[in-house]
C-alpha cells in the first residue's frame, strides 16, 4: 500500500516537451513510475524518445485521458500557465493532480483550487512543491527516487529540500509514500489530509511531518492529530532562527508576534502528543528510536 500514488499509477506530464518536464519525465521513468504520456498544446501526435521509453505527446489533457486511462497528472507548465493546467486537468477528470511549478500567482492558486473542490473529483498536491513518491511503486514529481527504500514510514513536508533530508537520513527504514505539500500560503493538499492517509494506510505505522514558519497550518494539524490520529507522529518546523516580522523563503512563511513562530508550532505539536526535533537529524532520530522500540 501507499497514499494517493501506487505501481498502478498512470502519469501525464503537462508540459513534458519542455527542458524541466523533460528532465524530470526522464528521472520518473528510470525510477519505474509508469508515464503513459505527455500533454503539450500544438505537439498532440509528436512523441519523445526517453532512454528506455518513447512516450506520445497528446494536444490535451482530455485527449491523453482517452487514449492512456492516465489518473494522475504532473504539471511541469510556466506559472502563468498553471492555472488553466490545472483546470484543464480537472475537467477531464483525472484524480490526482500534482502542481510542481513555482512562483505561480496566489489568486490562480486559489482560483484553480476552489474549482477543483467544486468539481470534487481531483486532488491537487501542491503548487511550488515537489511531489509525492511510494518508493518502489511510483515517483510524480521530482523527488531523487534513489535516496530511500520501501519502508513503513509516511511523511509529509512542506519543504522540498527537507523531505530529501529525511527519506536519506531514514533511509535504511524506508517509506511507504512520502509528500511534498508545498510551502504557498494556499495549497492544494494539506498536513491535515496527508495525516488521515497515512492513518487509514495500514503499511504506514508512523508518520514524520515536516513544516515550517509562517500561518497556522502546523497548529491545525497539531489539533487534528490529538483527536484523529492514533499513529506516532514525529515533527520538525523549519525556522527556529528566524526574526520576528521577516519574510523568510517560501511565501508562505510570514511570522508576526508569536503567531506563526516555530516555536509556538512546537508547544502545539507537543501538547497533541507529537515529538518534535530540533534539527532535521534529531528529528530522524526520534524516529530512529521509535522504530526500533516497536
Amino acid at each position: 500500500m501507499a497514499i494517493f500514488l501506487t505501481e498502478n499509477s498512470r502519469v501525464i506530464v503537462q508540459g513534458m516537451t519542455g527542458s524541466e518536464g523533460r528532465k524530470h519525465t526522464q528521472r520518473m521513468l528510470s525510477s519505474g513510475t509508469n508515464v503513459v504520456g505527455g500533454v503539450t498544446p500544438g505537439k498532440g501526435g509528436q512523441s519523445v524518445d526517453f532512454e528506455g521509453a518513447t512516450v506520445p505527446v497528446f494536444d490535451s489533457v482530455l485527449e491523453a485521458v482517452e487514449a492512456t486511462g492516465a489518473d494522475v497528472a504532473v504539471v511541469f507548465v510556466p506559472p502563468k500557465f498553471a492555472k488553466g493546467a490545472v483546470i484543464e486537468s480537472v475537467d477531464a477528470g483525472v484524480p490526482l493532480v500534482i502542481v510542481i511549478t513555482e512562483g505561480v500567482p496566489v489568486k490562480d492558486t486559489a482560483e484553480a483550487f476552489a474549482y477543483a473542490q467544486s468539481k470534487g473529483t481531483s486532488r491537487v498536491i501542491g503548487p511550488n512543491c515537489p511531489g509525492i513518491i511510494s518508493p518502489g511503486k511510483s515517483n510524480a514529481g521530482i523527488i531523487p527516487a534513489d535516496i530511500t527504500k520501501p519502508g513503513r514510514v509516511g511523511l509529509v513536508s512542506k519543504s522540498g529540500t527537507l523531505t530529501y533530508q529525511m527519506m536519506y537520513e531514514l533511509r535504511d527504514f524506508g517509506f511507504s509514500s512520502a509528500v511534498g505539500i508545498g510551502g504557498d500560503p494556499i495549497i492544494g493538499t494539506t498536513h491535515i489530509d496527508a495525516l488521515q492517509a497515512f492513518e487509514d494506510d495500514p503499511d504506514t505505522d508512523a508518520i514524520v511531518m515536516i513544516g515550517e514558519i509562517g500561518g497556522d497550518a502546523e497548529e491545525r494539524a497539531a489539533a487534528y492529530i490529538k483527536d484523529h490520529i492514533t499513529k506516532p507522529v514525529v515533527g520538525y518546523v523549519a525556522g527556529f532562527t528566524a526574526p520576528e516580522g521577516k519574510t523568510m523563503g517560501h511565501a508562505g512563511a510570514i511570522v508576526s508576534g508569536s503567531s506563526g513562530t516555530a516555536e509556538a508550532k512546537q508547544e502545539a505539536l507537543e501538547a497533541a502528543g507529537v515529538k518534535v526535533g530540533k534539527t532535521p537529524s534529531a528529528t530522524a532520530q526520534l524516529m530512529r528510536d521509535l522504530l526500533q522500540v516497536q
